[in-house]
């Protein structure tokens, strides 16, 4: 079993054991913060704390992130590590950034390592954990007043993907432009180590681009591209008439996909160790892309086929991720939306609040399409501390205004959505809010804490 904390001197043993007690207080006061405070106090006391701990990862680390969907694939992974009798060190809450990563290190056992991380602290936290494995699923605008442009973004990581050649295997989206150069060498050929994964089955196409479209100049040359079809944003087949950058053929593919509403997915797969048919009990083609990084990464991390889509198969949803949880015997179903791409397949109830967390930024929802849900809302309740300015962007999405009401406060509004409805409730928080419903229910005894 790894030691996290091999070769720890004495001082550095009293910074572990007081930032571990930090945790315990705070989650004994209810509060929150137990899955950010511990971390933020032991790298306050010794900055290369995630390196000294990771190094006791004997098996190896496999990071994760996205814009859109690292949670879920991070959790689908380490579900298909268990079906292995493997349990990896990972910060399964979703606390994504440093101290994230430091808390699940500080307060978790295991030989091997499973973290999501935030986009922009990738390069940071691939540079201390040393990992053997990235797992790399899209990039979308994303609260442009904490991480600028997703160009720069992609720059950034393109950096670290070309630092680590020939130390680190890759999991690669070939729908998303901007993921699969990051595969290719200057010349245009495909790196050792990269194992593409994506979508071919046409039938699942958008009609046309979405108005939330991100990806559309080409990273090489700077022409537009050309898109044969699109599946989620800019995810799709394209190509660059230009300098003839073109999606590279992905060795893991969808292809063939019955989308079955909330009720999950069926869809069969090629890998280079054969076909394999998913039942994915997690609902929208969203989730396809996500279980598709998921098998890339199962089978690059040794497991067996049957194995990966056995776990798939047994999937729960991920904290905050289409879990659905029953509230006056009506079913919640919790969706976070924190961007343009993630608010394009839901509706009902939604809570927008603008802290550090979620961005300040809040101008997304103006990307968003909600004129798409329109006509298909009978009634939306506006929460959270910037609900009025949401009403309006349904107001002018042409939503009915009778149809729109503002309750700020988490617990009224919730309360009445529930009480409105006639079916199912689709609860739909940015990220705070997601933790203040998360913390309500489980006050309420119909969930767990969220770090459980």
């Amino acid at each position: 079993m790894a030691r996290n904390g091999t070769g720890r001197g004495g001082f550095f043993g009293a910074k572990l054991a007081l930032s571990r007690a930090v945790g315990a207080a705070s989650r004994a006061s209810g509060r929150g913060g137990g899955t950010t405070l511990p971390g933020r106090v032991l790298l306050r006391m010794e900055p290369e704390a995630i390196a000294r701990l990771g190094s006791g990862l004997d098996r190896g680390t496999t990071i994760v992130s996205a814009t859109n969907g690292k949670t879920t694939t991070a959790g689908m992974i380490a579900a298909i590590l268990a079906a292995d009798g493997r349990h990896p060190v990972h910060n399964r809450a979703g606390s994504n950034m440093t101290w994230g990563v430091a808390t699940a290190l500080l307060e978790q056992r295991g030989e091997e390592g499973l973290f999501e991380v935030d986009e922009a602290w990738l390069p940071r936290v691939a540079e201390q954990l040393d990992p053997s494995l990235v797992v790399l699923g899209n990039l979308f605008r994303d609260q442009l007043d904490r991480y600028g442009e997703m160009e720069a973004l992609a720059d950034d990581w393109a950096g670290t993907v070309a630092a680590r050649v020939g130390l680190t295997r890759f999991v690669l989206n070939a729908d998303d432009p901007l993921i699969a150069d990051l595969g290719r060498e200057p010349e245009g050929e495909q790196r050792d180590g990269v194992l593409y994964f994506g979508i071919e089955d046409d039938s699942q196409a958008l009609p046309e681009l979405q108005h939330a479209f991100d990806a559309k100049h080409c990273r090489r040359c700077g022409h537009p591209y050309a898109y044969e079809r699109a599946f989620v944003g800019h995810l799709g087949h394209y190509s660059c008439p230009n300098c003839g950058a073109q999606r590279p053929r992905p060795e893991v593919a969808a292809t063939e996909i019955e989308l079955h509403g909330m009720d999950g997915s069926r869809t069969r797969v090629r890998t280079p160790s054969g076909e394999i048919e998913l039942k994915l009990p997690l609902p929208g083609l969203y989730n396809v892309y996500n279980a598709l990084a998921a098998v890339a990464a199962g089978l690059r991390l040794g497991v067996a086929p049957e194995r990966i889509a056995g776990a798939l198969g047994e999937m729960r949803a991920a904290f905050g991720r289409v879990e659905t949880i029953e509230v006056g015997g009506t079913p919640v179903s919790i969706l976070l939306i924190k961007n343009p791409a993630g608010a394009n397949e839901i509706d009902l109830w939604i809570a927008l609040n603008a802290r550090i967390a979620d961005g300040r930024d809040v101008s997304w929802i103006w990307d968003a399409d909600f004129e798409l849900l329109a006509g298909g809302v009978r009634r939306v309740i506006c929460a959270g501390a910037r609900a009025p300015e949401m009403a309006l962007r349904l107001k002018y999405a042409g939503w009915p205004q009778e149809a729109i009401e503002v309750v700020p406060g988490i617990g009224a509004s919730l309360d009445a959505a529930v009480a409105g409805s006639q079916g199912r409730v689709f609860a739909l928080p940015t990220y705070t809010a997601l933790l203040e419903l998360r913390k309500l229910l489980a006050d309420r005894g119909l969930a767990k804490e969220f770090w459980r």
